[in-house]
């Protein structure tokens, strides 16, 4: 399948979060490949989001947001856990991303139980937080060019039937924005 070219990720952060939907997110750790059907996002964009790391101004921390589309941004959060995004934003926005807050497990999917150390395969990527545990994403795969085929990428999938749109998870601000986007996996599998 086709990797995610750049000119994919260059267009309005919203579309993104949707159009990322049945696509796959492939982790290749060594000879080891582990991968996921994208089933759940969120859009963040910059200076019109007040939820966003970019809101505000450009720093150390958020400064990919600003930068090049198609690249990850991942962070640490909670003090446990690593939150999985990718750079899209249109040429008009200043900043934005999508973080991946679910896959459905396709590659690797016994190497993903035995890192979360979890059996139903229900529980294993459902959230994001438990999909970078379950694949191994830490900050050395922050700032990675997720367009070429690496340890890190994402990859054509299928096209959603049903796109479902709600409020974002765990924000206190821009709660009107409905840029949660995610797919029923019963739909598919």
């Amino acid at each position: 399948m086709t990797v995610l070219p750049r000119k994919f990720y260059i267009n309005d952060t919203k579309q993104v979060a949707k159009d990322l939907l049945g696509k796959e997110l492939v982790r290749k750790i060594g000879r080891q490949v582990l991968s996921g059907i994208i089933i759940e996002t969120e859009a963040y964009r910059g200076k019109d989001d007040p939820a966003s790391h970019a809101a505000i101004k450009m720093t150390n921390r958020n400064k990919v947001m600003f930068g090049h589309a198609g690249m990850s941004y991942v962070y640490f959060t909670y003090g446990m856990y690593f939150m999985l995004n990718v750079v899209a934003k249109s040429k008009k926005q200043n900043a934005g991303a999508v973080l991946i807050r679910g896959i459905y497990p396709q590659i690797g999917t016994k190497v993903m139980i035995k890192n979360r150390g979890v059996k139903n395969i229900q529980n294993i990527s459902n959230g994001p937080g438990k999909l970078t545990i379950a694949m191994d994403i830490t900050m050395k795969l922050h700032n990675k060019d997720l367009t070429k085929k690496s340890e890190l990428y994402i990859r054509e999938g299928m096209r959603p039937k049903k796109i479902h749109q709600k409020s974002r998870v765990g924000i206190s601000k821009g709660l009107e924005k409905q840029w949660n986007f995610s797919i029923n996996v019963k739909d598919y599998f």
